[in-house]
């Protein structure tokens, strides 16, 4: 049987500001607890959360959003996903994704990516002189939209969609979503689809050198992604790898700068301990913190029976502050090594986008700290004031010099 343990409120103000305490609190029981406003058990330790990130016979089950005709377009953004899949369908669509997504099309990015942080950089000096620099406004989020824009072949003009379409539609993960975001996210995936599908339509008539020409031509074994597929994934794209970037270097960025001796290292040597500083941000403060599966059978994770049909989320920042595996775990350590976080999940649904945000970081943090050394906060940082997907809204700086 699962331990019943007092439940933090995932919805308090409180928790969302700072969940880490009510996260240790569920670590005591070293096994899965069942939470009553979750409707499911919660996997808080390292161990629990890899089990159920890698367990075959839990499996992510979609549940349409009612009434399904409001819904549709949402609804197959995810059912047809890699996200929202299993085998074989999952097996099918990674084998074909993988095919015009992989690490070479990311490191031939790496040029791309160099010169939208240059630029970046650039109007950030402009806004420090008049005083209102902000690190996610100016710098953490435009990038990673730039970049999956000019993965896509988006039209400059098309970037300030993205990134509202994509708040919206991830809001939805969150534990308890209003009407209104209800009715934000609808509109956001019907908006979102569109524009792919037309761009995909031009593209399959005049094919050029993007991701959605190459997810329109790839072919495996005779197979090939459908319309919806291909939409699917194109927003996917989007909505896991840039939240995985902005809230990444965000999350890191703000822990560095409240860590001053830790700011510092960054600051003497930002390209030698970037590759591990950047494993820190994901696994001290991870972007991602709850991922749902579904039992398809019995299954015991952690000494706690799933019964076939109940569900199970893994606490992806929970786990990557487990003192049975992290050594002072509490401790934010950017040389910390070895670090076997789970930020980007594991199994066959670890992140897809990993790789490109991984690399979207190792070329902007070490770019920002060399032409901004003294860089500071400035102010209180704003808090997005969610907990599955955790990052800040606002977060003024200055350079300090």
């Amino acid at each position: 049987m699962a331990t019943h343990v007092d439940m933090p409120d995932f919805d308090s103000p409180e928790f969302v500001a700072d969940p880490y305490p009510g996260l240790a609190a569920l670590r005591i029981t070293n096994q899965p607890v069942w939470s009553e406003q979750l409707g499911q058990f919660l996997a808080a330790t390292h161990r629990d959360a890899s089990d159920v990130l890698r367990a075959r016979s839990l499996q992510r089950v979609f549940s349409p959003q009612e009434p399904v005709d409001n819904w549709s377009t949402f609804n197959y953004l995810h059912s047809d996903s890699l996200l929202d899949s299993e085998p074989p369908k999952h097996t099918r669509l990674r084998s074909l994704v993988t095919k015009a997504f992989n690490p070479k099309t990311i490191e031939a990015l790496r040029p791309a990516v160099a010169t939208i942080v240059e630029g970046l950089l650039g109007e950030l000096d402009r806004k420090f002189d008049d005083g209102t620099a902000d690190l996610i406004r100016d710098f953490a989020e435009p990038l990673p939209v730039k970049v999956i824009a000019h993965l896509l072949g988006f039209p400059p003009e098309d970037e300030d969609l993205l990134r509202p379409w994509s708040q919206a539609i991830v809001k939805m993960y969150e534990v308890s979503p209003d009407d209104d975001t209800r009715s934000e996210a609808r509109r956001a995936a019907d908006e979102f689809a569109a524009h792919v599908e037309r761009l995909m339509r031009l593209r399959k008539k005049e094919p050029g050198d993007d991701l959605i020409s190459h997810l329109a031509a790839v072919e495996d074994g005779g197979e090939r992604l459908n319309t919806t597929e291909l939409v699917a994934t194109c927003v996917l794209l989007l909505n896991a790898g840039h939240e995985a970037s902005v809230n990444g270097l965000g999350n890191g960025l703000v822990a560095a700068m409240n860590h001053p001796d830790q700011m510092a290292l960054l600051r003497e040597d930002a390209e030698g301990v970037s590759p591990t500083a950047i494993e820190e941000f994901l696994r001290f403060d991870s972007p991602l913190h709850l991922f749902e599966r579904t039992a398809r059978a019995d299954i015991e994770i952690g000494g706690v029976t799933i019964r076939e049909g109940q569900k199970i989320a893994a606490l992806i920042g929970s786990a990557n502050r487990d003192e049975s595996v992290f050594d002072q775990a509490e401790r934010f350590d950017i040389t910390r090594d070895p670090n076997p976080h789970i930020g980007f999940g594991a199994g066959i649904h670890f992140c897809i986008g990993a790789p490109l945000a991984r690399m979207e970081m190792s070329v902007a943090l070490p770019a920002l700290l060399n032409r901004f050394p003294s860089i500071d906060l400035s102010g209180e940082p704003v808090s997005r004031g969610t907990f599955v997907l955790r990052g800040w809204a606002e977060v003024p700086i200055h350079n300090a010099s």
